[in-house]
């Protein structure tokens, strides 16, 4: 199993930061769009590092249009010399339309369109095919030599798709050579709705399981002391009841019969009751989520729940010393 760890928002930090994930045998080091742009710290890193893969987990696709990611992606890819993996996610409505500004309609369909696109842009740059795509949501026809990259000797980056539907999930495995799996995801949930919509999605293309990487963020909850276990499974908690408040991902909570728990979670973060939120979340449904352990039996306890389906994971270990973080580090890359 690969691990992965995150990166810093703030430039100064990542030169530092990616050294040390690179030294402390970390598989790729990540980026989210949160408050600050995916793309830049993973200049940074490619700048200061060798091996490591870099990787966006996720950027927003529909801020943005398939001909801006194949060359963001080209960019990177080609200055990394092959490590970038250029992860996408969907985002939901409200911030599409209301933050970014952009359209939004049938999201799986638009995705694999997006997808779909933005490897029609790739082949008319590394394999000199005409570019001659035309959707239903995007079209790209006009390619002339002043716009087409030269330095091609890498390729396209690699692309995953996070996903929590079935729909969504289904296109992943179909144009996608990875998944990410949201960590509002219960190994039932997995189990039974994530795997099977990965498969029917290889079915579609013709493709093997062994073409496909699952990475999966994945909670967890532990300390080196009392007080550190508690914060970290109050803060696990709290994370929780902000993704069960998402109407779109109420299938998560009904999966395990929680479902009524989505509708009072929505309410109260219309109130902005966010601390309060994550008292709703029992011990039972913690468990349900998160590997919940001692230091010593985290790497265990991940592999036993997960270790048969997910080939990378980026668990949050920052909240273990260095040490302790290379034990559970070098204890899951050796399966």
């Amino acid at each position: 199993m690969k691990v992965d760890g995150g990166l810093p928002t703030d430039l100064r930090e990542v030169p530092a930061r990616i050294r040390e994930l690179e030294d402390a045998g970390f598989a790729a080091a990540m980026t989210a769009e949160t408050a600050h742009d995916p793309f830049f710290p993973l200049l940074l890193a490619a700048e200061h590092s060798e091996r490591i893969e870099l990787m966006t987990s996720i950027a927003v696709a529909f801020a943005r249009t398939p001909m801006n990611l194949a060359n963001v992606g080209h960019d990177l890819n080609a200055y990394s010399q092959g490590r970038l993996i250029l992860g996408l996610g969907s985002q939901i409505r409200p911030h599409i339309t209301k933050r970014f500004s952009m359209p939004w309609s049938h999201p799986a369909r638009r995705m694999r369109e997006f997808i779909l696109a933005m490897r029609a842009i790739w082949s008319n740059w590394y394999e000199g095919e005409r570019l001659r795509f035309q959707g239903e949501f995007y079209s790209h026809t006009l390619m002339t030599p002043m716009f087409t990259p030269t330095n091609t000797d890498h390729g396209s980056p690699r692309v995953f798709l996070a996903a929590v539907g079935p729909l969504m999930t289904e296109v992943a495995g179909e144009v996608a050579d990875g998944l990410i799996v949201h960590p509002f995801t219960t190994r039932s949930y997995m189990r039974d709705t994530t795997l099977p919509a990965i498969e029917r999605g290889l079915a579609a293309a013709g493709r093997d399981r062994s073409d496909f990487e699952i990475a999966y963020p994945g909670f967890i909850v532990s300390g080196q002391d009392e007080k550190t276990f508690e914060e970290t499974k109050r803060a696990v908690k709290k994370q929780i009841s902000f993704y069960g408040s998402t109407p779109a991902y109420r299938p998560v909570l009904e999966s395990e019969g929680w479902g009524d728990l989505q509708l009072e979670l929505n309410r109260m973060s219309k109130q902005g009751q966010w601390d309060e939120m994550g008292l709703l979340i029992t011990d039972e449904m913690l468990d349900a989520f998160a590997v919940v352990g001692e230091p010593g039996d985290l790497a265990r306890g991940v592999l036993d729940r997960y270790g048969e389906v997910v080939d990378r994971m980026s668990p949050n270990l920052r909240f273990l010393d260095e040490a302790t973080q290379r034990d559970v580090i070098a204890s899951l890359s050796a399966n």
